[in-house]
């Protein structure tokens, strides 16, 4: 079982940056994939980056890419999704995800394939 918990959201303007945190309570953190997903209110879930256990295969949703950079410390069991210019579109309950075991990219861009989810954080981009 592995334990996710989010923090750093909160009400910016938009241009603004925000970073969000999440750490972990895996007992092998390098070995997971992580994720981030994202739900706008009245939308669907919306995968917008992962990253595998050693960090080196990254991939964004287009309506990210270039504003948003993911990172992990395995060190510190935490991952982490830096957001700048930031869009009132951005506003959003942002949840970290995470699972294990054989995966290929398109597992990381696929949201159904993380069985571990944090509570998420809320993100609001607002004038």
């Amino acid at each position: 079982e592995v334990e996710l918990r989010e923090s750093g959201g909160g009400l910016v303007q938009p241009g603004e940056s925000l970073r969000l945190s999440c750490i972990s309570s895996s007992v092998i953190f390098k070995r997971d994939a992580m994720s981030w997903v994202r739900q706008a209110p009245g939308k669907e879930l919306e995968w917008i980056c992962s990253v595998s256990g050693d960090g080196t295969r990254v991939d964004y949703a287009d309506s990210v890419k270039d504003r948003f950079t993911v990172s992990r410390d395995n060190a510190k069991n935490s991952l982490y999704l830096q957001m700048n210019s930031l869009k009132p579109e951005d506003t959003a309950i942002y949840y970290c995800a995470a699972d294990y075991g054989d995966y290929t990219d398109d597992d990381l861009r696929d949201s159904q394939w993380f069985n571990y989810w944090g509570q998420g954080t809320q993100v609001t981009v607002s004038a």
